[in-house]
């Protein structure tokens, strides 16, 4: 329950901090945020933690809890602040959602790149699952995604027009807390242009990998494609 609380505090910050509450870009001290927010210090502290550790806020000794300029003007789509990695959970544009539009579902033999980044044998079906990503009705992202039968084997059109990992958290009790992803451009395509909207001349994002289980099994093969306006990502590096 602590965690589910000091995460709605995150969040609640994060709109307030967006939506230009804190004029001065200050945050009120722990023991008054304890107090609107009616909950323990320890939760206040976590909270603020979290956001010192990804760069929201920064801490000045004797002065207060500062909000990080950078992070108004570069905040990125994608924000991982728990153990889930799925698209759902993770994309976010203020005041959008995310939606799916399933393109294709099917059932097909493993290549022999399959077989080699998610460790299948030939006859190791695996299903191939197209689906359009959009926030409201703009779209953002074009996903292939290869998922081995043997790992789960009822997916269906339901499971698919919602979040996949959810599921596997919900229904299986998996949960897909790792991946090796390369993140690079190159030329859209025809079907980058028609379903993300973009002209010839124009670059698309390439996110892909493969995505594991917390036993370490790879669970799913990913390829997406960005539009190139929302293929931005923030990190936060300390120096020692």
């Amino acid at each position: 329950m602590t965690q589910f609380v000091y995460k709605q505090i995150i969040d609640d910050l994060k709109m307030k901090i967006f939506a230009g509450k804190f004029a001065d870009m200050r945050l009120p001290d722990e023991r008054s945020l304890s107090e609107t927010y009616q909950v323990s210090r320890s939760s206040i502290k976590r909270a603020l933690t979290k956001m010192e550790n990804v760069g929201i806020i920064f801490k000045k000794r004797g002065s207060g809890t500062f909000i990080n300029p950078l992070y108004i003007r570069n905040e990125s789509i994608f924000n991982y602040e728990g153990s889930n990695l799925g698209v759902t959970d993770n994309f976010q544009m203020h005041g959008k959602k995310p939606k799916i539009k399933v393109l294709s579902f099917e059932v097909i033999p493993p290549t022999e790149e399959l077989q080699r980044d998610l460790f299948l044998e030939t006859h190791d079906f695996v299903y191939k699952i197209v689906r359009l990503r959009l926030f409201d009705d703009d779209p953002f992202m074009i996903e292939t995604g290869y998922i081995p039968i043997k790992i789960v084997q009822n997916l269906n059109q339901t499971i698919i027009e919602g979040s996949i990992f959810n599921y596997l958290e919900d229904s299986r009790n998996l949960a897909v807390t790792k991946s090796f992803l390369s993140i690079f451009a190159e030329p859209s395509q025809a079907d980058d242009q028609e379903l993300l909207h973009l002209k010839e001349n124009e670059p698309v994002g390439i996110m892909e990998g493969v995505f594991f289980l917390d036993n370490g099994t790879p669970f799913e093969f990913s390829h997406m494609r960005f539009h190139y306006k929302y293929l931005k990502f923030n990190t936060f590096v300390s120096v020692h």
